[in-house]
């Protein structure tokens, strides 16, 4: 059997518009139900980050994008992950740890202060990696309204 090709993280372009709504859709459609603000966002995400001060990467292996990763702007000039994701079939591979690692890595280059994140507790695979990667829970006090009803686990990262 051949050895797959290698997992590469690039930057997002206008071509990863359908697999980057694909690959969100797939999981939220699994686990919960696209929202609102999920069909804005994966419609038009050069409208809804890109232009924002977002950034997108990409995970592809062999020119095929098997994950994804946004960085929403937020306004204290910290950013949010969301819209992480790995293709089914990828999933246990590292994929996700490579990344979100990635991820912090491009943050931290950019002098971006925090990462936060939104998830839920039916997720626990996905919370398992944010806790391993560095990310810590926000205590009750410190969680801010989300406009995602599925959202009840709220994290985030100092990088500074």
């Amino acid at each position: 059997m051949a050895a797959q090709p290698e997992v590469v993280i690039r930057n997002f372009q206008a071509s990863d518009g359908e697999a980057f709504r694909l690959l969100n859709e797939a999981w939220i459609a699994k686990h919960f139900r696209l929202e609102e603000k999920d069909r804005q966002t994966l419609n038009d995400p050069q409208h809804y980050i890109l232009d924002k001060g977002g950034h997108i990467l990409v995970a592809e292996r062999g020119c095929r994008p098997v994950g994804c990763c946004a960085l929403l702007a937020m306004e204290d000039g910290a950013f949010e992950v969301a819209k992480m994701t790995v293709s089914e079939n990828e999933r246990g591979k590292g994929v996700g740890r490579q990344l979100l690692e990635q991820v912090v890595e491009f943050a931290k280059t950019r002098s971006i202060p925090r990462l936060y994140l939104e998830t839920n507790t039916a997720l626990p695979n996905a919370i398992r990696l944010y806790e391993l990667v560095g990310f810590r829970h926000l205590p009750a006090e410190r969680v801010k309204p989300s406009p995602y009803a599925r959202a009840n686990v709220f994290m985030e990262m100092p990088l500074r």
